[in-house]
């Protein structure tokens, strides 16, 4: 599990100056945080479907093992994890999937997510 540090700011939490700083001032960028994580008890699980619900305050991410991934599955996904997040997070998660997703297809090409073309590419 990785446990973080960094705490989301909101209007409401920031100072009166920083509100009111002029537009002249030099925007500073994020800085990359070192997180120390303790992944000791993390239990490692093996996902090929994912749903995601949620409400207007988080998201809710639902992974299951589907036996059969090549049309409508028979019988009901078992979901076997389930993530709940705020948006703050699902961002920050977003951005770093789609960071690593190009990485890996600039080394391996490009993934095709739909099954039918796979197949039809084989």
């Amino acid at each position: 599990m990785t446990k973080s540090t960094e705490k989301p700011e909101t209007s409401e939490e920031a100072p009166a100056e920083e509100a009111a700083a002029p537009a002249a001032a030099p925007q500073q960028q994020a800085q990359p945080m070192q997180v120390q994580v303790d992944d000791a008890g993390a239990i490692s699980v093996y996902a090929n479907f994912c749903r995601v619900t949620g409400s207007p305050e988080e998201l809710i991410v639902d992974f299951g093992l589907n036996p059969q991934p090549i049309g409508p599955p028979k019988d009901p996904i078992v979901i076997k994890q389930r993530v709940i997040l705020n948006f703050f997070t699902a961002k920050r998660l977003l951005a770093a999937l789609n960071m690593s997703i190009q990485r890996h297809e600039a080394a391996f090409g490009v993934l095709e997510t739909d099954i039918q073309k796979r197949l039809k590419q084989r």
